[in-house]
């Protein structure tokens, strides 16, 4: 029994780690970027900065995400935008991320 439970929960792990290196496709190129007004930053968060905002593909089109500000996991962090790639016929996301 609990051979058979590791071995269930070990291919769910397995599962899950193989889903999320898959990339999605989209045959649609993305829509022009929205240009944003960014807000004042809040007094109390100073050390934050933008992320700008992107276009996601929810399966059947895709939605404007508004930019928001983040903190950074960091000291002298700084955000590097996603963005979408024509590659394998059609476009790819790539995430953001922190440098």
């Amino acid at each position: 029994m609990k051979k058979t439970l590791l071995a269930a929960v070990g291919g769910l792990v397995l599962s899950a780690s193989l889903m999320a290196g898959a990339q999605v496709v989209v045959r649609i190129g993305p829509p022009a970027r929205v240009v944003e007004t960014r807000p004042a930053l809040p007094p109390e968060h100073r050390d934050w900065v933008w992320r700008n905002g992107y276009h996601r593909w929810d399966g059947n089109a895709y939605v404007w995400t508004p930019g928001e500000y983040v903190a950074p996991p960091h000291p002298h962090a700084h955000w590097v935008d996603g963005r979408w790639e024509h590659r394998h016929g059609g476009w790819v996301w790539v995430e953001g991320r922190w440098r």
